[in-house]
């Protein structure tokens, strides 16, 4: 399993729900985080906690509709020289439900492409040829399991996407130690889930953290959160080895 003592990890959407579970888990296993929400300030109360483990936290807001916002929030983490090698391309958001599946709008469409695929990818893009050229990197994009319901259909291809660009880059990848995987976190009760989810946020980890910790230098693979529900992280890595 990974050492991540000391390194230095990016969170998309850390304010709550898995982006907070993800980072009070990394700061117990000793990485050191950057903490992304739409505010400042809404990132903080997950930055407090994990200081309180001794861990360094720096927050940094961004709008993950706006490429420009994206762009202003990647040039201040360049600008602390702060050798960024582990991401979790976490923040997401839910489209629309359209009752009437054949109605939905391409501003909706718009919108969960925006959040769901172009930002991601804009990250991606920024950290990507840096753990290239250093020979290190972890690198986890949140998709998602849904199918077979066109009532949210911009979502679901928001997310379809996001797993087709991580699952072409295997090919750069394999081999190297720089990894870029995939999870799907389950059908939560978060903001974006809804009440009615049959499954608690906490029970994202440890497979939230699994694409992350590998050593294996394998690079494309689709991770289920839920898949590895009351383990420890050291034998939910160790089962993870065997996806292809």
């Amino acid at each position: 399993m990974l050492n991540v003592q000391n390194r230095w990890c990016l969170i998309t959407g850390a304010s709550r729900g898995v982006g907070r579970e993800i980072a009070k888990k990394m700061a117990s296993l000793g990485a050191n985080l950057i903490l992304q929400s739409r505010c400042r300030k809404h990132s903080e109360e997950t930055a407090k906690i994990v200081r309180e483990m001794g861990i360094q936290a720096l927050s940094v807001e961004c709008v993950l509709e706006d490429a420009k916002s994206v762009a202003a929030m990647l040039s201040e983490i360049d600008s602390t020289s702060l050798n960024v090698e582990l991401v979790f391309n976490n923040a997401g958001l839910m489209s629309q439900y359209f009752v009437d599946y054949t109605s939905n709008t391409l501003e909706d469409f718009h919108q969960a492409m925006a959040v769901n695929f172009y930002a991601p990818i804009q990250i991606a893009y920024h950290f990507l040829p840096k753990m290239i050229q250093n020979g290190f990197g972890r690198m986890q994009l949140t998709t998602s399991g849904i199918a077979n319901e066109p009532e949210l259909a911009a979502y679901a291809c928001a997310k379809a996407a996001l797993t087709k660009f991580v699952k072409d880059f295997a090919c750069k990848l394999n081999g190297t130690d720089v990894m870029m995987n995939v999870m799907d976190p389950g059908w939560l009760r978060t903001d974006l889930g809804g009440p009615k989810a049959p499954n608690a946020v906490e029970s994202v980890i440890p497979g939230a953290l699994v694409g992350v910790l590998l050593e294996d230098k394998k690079s494309g693979r689709w991770f289920s959160a839920q898949d590895y529900v009351d383990m420890d992280v050291e034998s939910a890595v160790k089962k993870a080895e065997s996806v292809e």
